[in-house]
C-alpha cells in the first residue's frame, strides 16, 4: 500500500501500544512511519511562549525515543510536533497518508466507554483509514471482522479487511446483522416465521453480493459469512472481541458530517472490541 503510516503519539502507556503495532505492519508492508505529537492548549496569553517551549521540548524528547524503537525494528522513521488542535492537526497530517493509528483509554469491558471525543472525531474526519487501539492487552485474537451493509463505504472496509487478513495470515470474518422491525411494547411479542426466514435470507444476500470476485483478487484468504440478528454493533462488538481486528465504514460526508460517524462506528469506538479500523 502506498503511503507512510502516521501514528499520534502521547504521553500515555497506550501510546507504545500504537507505535508497537504501527511497526509490525510498517515492517509486513515495507511501509515508512511518521510519528507526531500535538502540543495543544495554547492561547496567546503572555508569558505563553516559555511554556509552550518547554513543551514542545519534551514532546520531541518523547519523540525521539518513540523513534529509536522504531529504527531498532529496522523501519524508516520521522517525527513532528505540531502545536494547535489535536483532531485537526492529526487529520491533516494524515491527508496524504495510508494509515492513521492512534491509542485510545478504552480498557475493557466494566471500565465504562472512552472518554473524550478525540478519537471519534479523528475516525470520522480522516481522508484515510484510521486504526484505533485499544488500552489493554489483547491477547490471541484470531480473524478480522469486517461489517457488511451493502453499502459503497462497505465495499471500502471490505478492501481494506481482506487485505489485512491476508497481510496477518487470518480468516476474514463477514458480519452482516439485520434487526427486527421495532414494535411498540407486546404489539407483536412472536415476529411470523416467513418475516425471520426472509430477513435472514435477505441479509444473506447482501452478505454473498458484497463479497463477489473476493476469493479472485485473494485466492489464499479463507472467508467466513455470518448473517445474525441483533444490533449490529453489538453483533460486532461480540464477535470482534475474539478477534485480531474489526473494520467498518464510517458515512460521514461534507464539511460538518465528516466530524460525525455513523452510530454503529461510534459505538464500537466507544467500547473497542479489538483494535478497529475504521475507513471511509
Amino acid at each position: 500500500m502506498a503511503g507512510n503510516i502516521i501514528v499520534g503519539v502521547t504521553g500515555a502507556k497506550v501510546s507504545r501500544r500504537a507505535v508497537d503495532w504501527a511497526i509490525l505492519r510498517a515492517v509486513q508492508r515495507r511501509q515508512a512511519i511518521e510519528l507526531i505529537s500535538v502540543v495543544g492548549g495554547a492561547i496567546g496569553t503572555v508569558g505563553e511562549a516559555e511554556v509552550l517551549g518547554a513543551a514542545q521540548t519534551a514532546t520531541q524528547q518523547l519523540l525521539d525515543a518513540e523513534a529509536r524503537r522504531v529504527t531498532d525494528a529496522g523501519v524508516s522513521v520521522t517525527t513532528r510536533v505540531e502545536s494547535g488542535n489535536p483532531v485537526t492537526a492529526l487529520i491533516e497530517a494524515a491527508a496524504g497518508a495510508s494509515l492513521l493509528v492512534i491509542g485510545s483509554d478504552y480498557r475493557g469491558a466494566g471500565t465504562g466507554p472512552a472518554r473524550g471525543v478525540h478519537g471519534i472525531r479523528i475516525a470520522a474526519g480522516a481522508k484515510c483509514p484510521v486504526v484505533v487501539i485499544p488500552d489493554r492487552d489483547l491477547g490471541e485474537g484470531m480473524g478480522v471482522v469486517v461489517g457488511i451493509d451493502g453499502s459503497s463505504v462497505s465495499e471500502h472496509a471490505i478492501e481494506f479487511a481482506a487485505s489485512e487478513a491476508d497481510r496477518l495470515n487470518e480468516p476474514l470474518i463477514a458480519v452482516s446483522a439485520w434487526t427486527p422491525l421495532h414494535t411498540p411494547r407486546n404489539a407483536m411479542e412472536v415476529y411470523p416465521d416467513l418475516y425471520l426466514a426472509n430477513m435472514q435470507s435477505t441479509t444473506e444476500e447482501v452478505l454473498s453480493l458484497s463479497l463477489a470476485g473476493l476469493s479472485s483478487r485473494y485466492p489464499d484468504l479463507k472467508i467466513t459469512r455470518r448473517a445474525e440478528r441483533g444490533h449490529p454493533s453489538h453483533v460486532l462488538g461480540t464477535i470482534g472481541g475474539d478477534a485480531r481486528m474489526v473494520v467498518v465504514g464510517t458515512h460521514g460526508r461534507g464539511a460538518v458530517a465528516r466530524f460525525l460517524l455513523g452510530s454503529i462506528s461510534q459505538e464500537l469506538l466507544s467500547h473497542l472490541p479489538t483494535v478497529t479500523a475504521v475507513v471511509r
